[in-house]
């Protein structure tokens, strides 16, 4: 098949892209700077320049494509305090691929998240968001709006992922609690420290939106939790005996101030279940687990010195 897929520089992406070659696919990739764009040439994929926010690019390539993997979210805008403007840009952006899949049977899969779906308990794939206005549930209505277009002739696919997408190279919240407890000289937790965050691997991931792209049925919600739940305790735990750091509790009091913008979710328990999704799938994780893959020390190699 021919993949567009938006993100295919990113996290995910990069690691989708030779999955999908692997498997006998041709891909096309949404660059918006001229850096991404040679990456993408150099793995072999075919560029198309635009962002999300270019929607007649969207649906021209969703148009001419076999399918489409929709991967990019403007992280900055939303970390940077405008979540709800950056989530209403990524509907624009499905609006625009879904609408150009219409009634053509064609895969459409979209990247959402597992975090904050039904704190305190093990969501399974059954489980829907709850849209309440809010922003983050801005993201879940567009989730919801995936789903439906199963109705109108496209086969589409919801993949969840775990907050904690593991791996060389994270950028995310991995990476963010190691330097965290560099600057700070404390590995710290909220509360008790027994909340849980699903995990999953870089490399599982990529291997479950292949399988998306290639065979979820029509309206699928997948999972992609390798692992149910880590406690947050032993996540610290290991950063601070990697590091040499105590492990300690932030009081509550003191946790805007520790953890900045990571205090919104430090204490979220969100472990998943993706049962269903092996099932349906076949998907077997086969990655190091999370506290495995942080023992190995990648995280915690000293920055590089600035040149010069």
């Amino acid at each position: 098949m021919r993949i567009f897929v938006t993100g295919a520089s990113g996290w995910i992406g990069s690691a989708l892209v030779p999955e999908l070659i692997d498997g006998g696919h041709q891909v096309v990739g949404l660059a918006r700077s001229d850096a991404s764009a040679a990456a993408l040439t150099g793995a072999g994929v075919e560029v198309v320049r635009g962002s999300v926010d270019d929607l007649g690019v969207l649906r021209e390539t969703a148009a001419a494509s076999d399918g489409v993997v929709h991967l990019a979210f403007q992280h900055e805008r939303a970390f940077g305090g405008d979540f709800r403007g950056a989530a209403e840009a990524d509907r624009r952006a499905v609006d625009a691929l879904g609408g150009a899949l219409t009634g053509s049977d064609r895969p459409f899969v979209l990247a959402s998240g597992l975090a904050g779906l039904a704190p305190g308990r093990v969501v399974s794939e059954r489980d829907m968001p709850t849209i309440d206005g809010s922003p983050f549930s801005v993201r879940g209505a567009t989730a919801q709006a995936v789903l439906a277009l199963a109705s109108e002739g496209v086969r589409s696919s919801v993949v969840r992922l775990s907050p904690t997408c593991h791996g060389e190279g994270d950028p995310g919240f991995m990476a963010s609690l190691t330097a965290l407890a560099r600057e700070k000289g404390v590995s710290g937790y909220a509360g008790d420290g027994g909340n849980r965050w699903p995990a999953v691997h870089r490399l599982d991931a990529a291997r479950l939106f292949r399988l998306a792209v290639e065979k979820a049925p029509a309206g699928s919600v997948l999972h992609g939790a390798a692992e149910e739940g880590v406690a947050l305790r032993d996540i610290a735990g290991v950063i601070g005996r990697h590091l040499g750091v105590p492990v300690a509790p932030i009081a509550p009091e003191a946790a805007g101030g520790h953890f900045g913008w990571l205090s919104a979710v430090i204490g979220l328990d969100a472990p998943a279940s993706s049962t269903l999704t092996r099932e349906l799938l076949g998907w077997e994780p086969a990655g190091p687990g999370l506290l495995e893959d942080l023992d190995t020390g990648h995280y915690f190699r000293a920055p590089a010195a600035p040149a010069g």
